[in-house]
């Protein structure tokens, strides 16, 4: 009996690890279920807000973009400016919503890149400068001697155009300033203003816009000093990675369903956190004026 018993036993194995082996080769509960499947393509943007408002705004667009183009879409967040230029030139995402500056910085380390998408108003952008109610300045130029902040360093409305425009009104930021400092962000900008922690600064108007639309400043504390501009800025810049791992057309696709972007209400949703009625169709060329500045100004290698 213990012979016959042995060989029932270990046939009863061999069926089991046949049976192992069907499941393996079927893909069924080898953890990789997934196979065949395209990798996801990683979008990233400037934090140039509130951090949980970006993850709202990024993650439509990347629902949006999945349901258009078949494919995984997902938001990659970054700490700051430099680290979505970082990630763009390594890779790690392969769209990016940049502003001016950072668009130009980014495009510069990935031969191939282009703009290929813009709201109507980044091509006639602007920035504001804020001052204090108690501070007397009508000009930029009655800015000098006060304390100072920028948004991020990286920023186009926020810190390269606004200091491109004082150095025409004559004050050198580094030099005529009693202190310089970088927020990070352009609420922030508006909120240190608005507490007392510096006396002027400057942002992004339509952010300002915003916040003042909102009621989250109190214009009795703040005054628009000068709003400054036009400029182009912001702008949906794809990586040639885009085309190479998914097939050649693909960045094509994409502009077509950033430019179609207004035509469900799900859509017009997203347009509404970008504060836009539509995308329109960018290009390299829309920031050359970006790119001299930044190089007159040292800020460009």
């Amino acid at each position: 009996m213990r012979a016959v018993t042995t060989i029932v036993v270990g046939l009863a194995a061999l069926l089991a690890l046949a049976a192992c082996g069907d499941a393996a080769s079927n893909g069924q509960g080898s953890g990789d279920g997934q196979g065949g499947q395209e990798p996801t393509l990683l979008i990233g943007g400037i934090p140039d807000q509130d951090r949980s408002f970006l993850e709202e705004r990024f993650g439509a667009v990347a629902d949006r973009l999945s349901q258009k183009l078949g494919i995984p879409v997902e938001y990659q967040p970054s700490t700051d400016y430099a680290a979505v230029v970082t990630a763009f030139r390594n890779g790690d995402i392969q769209l990016g919503w940049f502003g001016g500056f950072t668009g130009v910085q980014a495009r510069s380390t990935v031969d191939g890149a282009r703009a290929i998408a813009q709201r109507q108003i980044d091509t006639q952008f602007h920035s504001v400068f804020i001052a204090q109610s108690d501070v007397d300045a009508n000009s930029l130029a009655d800015l000098s001697g006060s304390s100072f902040t920028f948004g991020s360093e990286s920023s186009t409305s926020g810190h390269l155009m606004p200091r491109h425009y004082l150095r025409e009104a004559g004050i050198d930021a580094d030099e005529d300033f009693e202190t310089v400092s970088y927020s990070g962000s352009h609420d922030t900008t508006a909120q240190q203003v608005a507490a007392g922690s510096f006396e002027a600064g400057a942002l992004n108007a339509t952010v300002w816009d915003t916040l003042v639309e909102d009621g989250e400043i109190d214009t009795e504390r703040v005054q628009v000093v000068e709003r400054v501009g036009p400029y182009s800025d912001y702008n949906w810049t794809a990586h040639p990675r885009i085309d190479e791992v998914y097939g050649e057309g693909t960045t094509d696709e994409i502009t077509q369903a950033l430019l179609a972007m207004d035509d469900t209400p799900q859509g017009r949703d997203v347009l509404d956190m970008f504060s836009a009625e539509e995308f329109i169709a960018s290009s390299n060329d829309n920031y050359a004026q970006i790119e001299q500045v930044a190089q007159d100004l040292g800020m460009l290698q």
